[in-house]
C-alpha cells in the first residue's frame, strides 16, 4: 500500500537507526501476560476458575492502589516452581494459537516496524511481559532485541522472584542503555507506545510515536514534534500490571 507523505500518522524514518516498540496493545491487540496465563493454566489442566481467581486478585490489588511494578512482580510469583522449558513451550503454542485465530497483530504499528526494518533500523521490543510470550513475537516480526522483565530461574525452574520489572522509567533506562551500547544518539531513535506508562520510553528518543489516544503520550508527542498512529479498539477488561 503506498504511503501518504507528510501525514502526522507517520514518524520521521529516514534518520532512524533504532526503533523501540512497546508490545501489548501497540504491536499486538491483546495483553500478552494475561492471555498467556489463561492458556498456561489450561495446558496444565487447571480449571477456568484458577485463572479467574488469579486475574481477579491482581485486578483487586491494582484497584487498591498497589503499584504496577509490584503487581508485575506478583504476576511472576504465579509461576513459582514451574519448569523454564515448559513456559517457553507454552509461550510458543500460545502465540501460534493467537496468530491462527486472527486479529493478533496491530497493523499500523506492525507496518511501521516493517518500514523501519526495510530502511535498515534495528528493532527492539520493550515490555513488562517476559520471554516466553515475547520471543515468538520478536521472531515473527524480525526484531533484533527483546528488553523485558526477566523472572529468576534456578536449576531450570522459576523461583517467582523478579528483580526489575520493565515498567515506566525502566523502559526508558533500557532503551538509553541499548542506544549507548550501539553509539546511537537519541536523535536517530524512534519509540512507539500506547499508554502513559510508556512515557519514559518515548522521552528517551528523538522520534516519539503515540499509538492511540492516550492523553499523556499525546501531549508529549505534540510538544516533541512526534507522531501518532491509530490505536486498537479495546474490548477487554482484563487487569494490566504488565505495563
Amino acid at each position: 500500500m503506498p504511503e501518504a507523505p507528510n501525514t502526522p500518522a507517520h514518524a520521521p524514518r529516514s534518520s532512524v537507526a533504532i526503533a523501540f516498540f512497546d508490545v501489548d496493545e501497540t504491536l499486538i491487540t491483546v495483553k500478552s501476560m494475561f492471555r498467556f496465563l489463561e492458556f498456561h493454566y489450561r495446558e496444565r489442566g487447571l480449571p477456568p476458575s484458577a485463572y479467574t481467581v488469579a486475574a481477579g486478585e491482581l485486578r483487586d490489588r491494582a484497584a487498591a492502589g498497589v503499584s504496577r511494578a509490584e503487581t508485575n512482580r506478583e504476576y511472576y510469583r504465579l509461576f513459582t516452581g514451574r519448569p523454564h522449558q515448559e513456559l517457553f513451550a507454552h509461550g510458543r503454542a500460545w502465540f501460534d494459537a493467537e496468530l491462527a485465530r486472527g486479529g493478533l497483530l496491530h497493523r499500523p504499528a506492525v507496518e511501521a516496524l516493517r518500514r523501519h526494518r526495510r530502511e535498515g533500523a534495528l528493532i527492539a521490543l520493550v515490555s513488562g511481559s517476559f520471554r516466553p510470550c515475547l520471543e515468538p513475537v520478536a521472531e515473527h516480526l524480525g526484531a533484533d532485541f527483546v528488553l523485558c522483565s526477566e523472572p529468576e530461574s534456578v536449576g531450570g525452574f522459576v523461583t517467582g522472584h523478579l528483580e526489575r520489572p520493565v515498567i515506566g522509567p525502566e523502559k526508558g533506562r533500557l532503551a538509553r542503555e541499548l542506544m549507548a551500547r550501539h553509539s546511537i544518539p537519541a536523535s536517530r531513535a524512534a519509540a512507539y507506545g500506547d499508554h502513559a506508562s510508556d512515557l519514559d520510553l518515548l522521552r528517551s528518543v528523538g522520534h516519539p510515536v503515540a499509538v492511540g489516544d492516550d492523553l499523556v503520550l499525546g501531549a508529549h508527542v505534540t510538544e516533541a514534534g512526534g507522531a501518532t498512529l491509530p490505536g486498537i479498539v479495546r474490548t477487554s477488561s482484563r487487569p494490566t500490571p504488565e505495563r
